[in-house]
């Protein structure tokens, strides 16, 4: 049995980033995908003295979810949100859940009639997704799990970031370089082992 999050949590109520883009992320989000725009926040600048005027805007993706930006009027993108053909950029991204196979095709078939190209479409472990870009740069994906977390998935999630962060301490005290997946897996076969060998 997974065990529950030791917080009340009931799910994601929105994501947010900036954009630079005000009319071209609202067409995007409420016309093409068809996101309703739910709530716009207008607020002088708060905070810090140099913070900018700004519009705080919500777009309804489901189950009372949103997908939320800011337009910080009058200023100019910074530097480390300039999108980048690069996948430690693309690393940060919105992912939404269709419940079956068929949901995922139909919005592949109606991204793609909205004249969006899809990147690629992927199975990956539990669940596969298709994914592709917004105005902004920003990586979308929309997923389906082909099965539900089991107890094992947990175990092997564990193992897997305990042998990764005690590499990772090894390495920032001086050991060897933490580089490749190979060390991770040997790590963690390693210590399995000794865990089947001590029961």
């Amino acid at each position: 049995m997974i065990a529950k999050s030791g917080l009340p949590l009931v799910g994601v109520h929105h994501t947010a980033r900036p954009t630079w883009k005000l009319a071209e992320t609202v067409h995007f989000y409420r016309d093409l995908l068809k996101l309703p725009l739910v709530h716009a926040i207008s607020a002088r600048g708060w905070g810090p003295e140099d913070h900018a005027d700004f519009l705080h805007f919500f777009f309804d993706s489901g189950t009372g979810s949103t997908i939320a930006f800011f337009y910080y009027i009058g200023t100019q993108p910074p530097e480390f949100a300039t999108a980048r053909d690069d996948y430690r950029y693309r690393a940060t991204h919105t992912a939404w859940r269709v419940e079956t196979r068929e949901d995922l095709l139909a919005c592949r078939a109606a991204v793609e009639a909205a004249g969006i190209k899809v990147n690629y479409q992927i199975r990956h472990e539990v669940i596969e997704s298709i994914y592709f870009f917004d105005p902004n740069g920003y990586s979308i994906e929309i997923t389906w799990q082909v099965r539900p977390f089991s107890d094992i998935d947990v175990s092997d999630a564990n193992r897997t970031i305990d042998a990764a962060t005690a590499l990772e301490d090894a390495s920032r005290a001086g050991g060897a370089p933490f580089t490749c997946i190979d060390d991770v897996w040997r790590t963690k076969g390693e210590r399995l082992a000794a865990d089947l060998e001590a029961a």
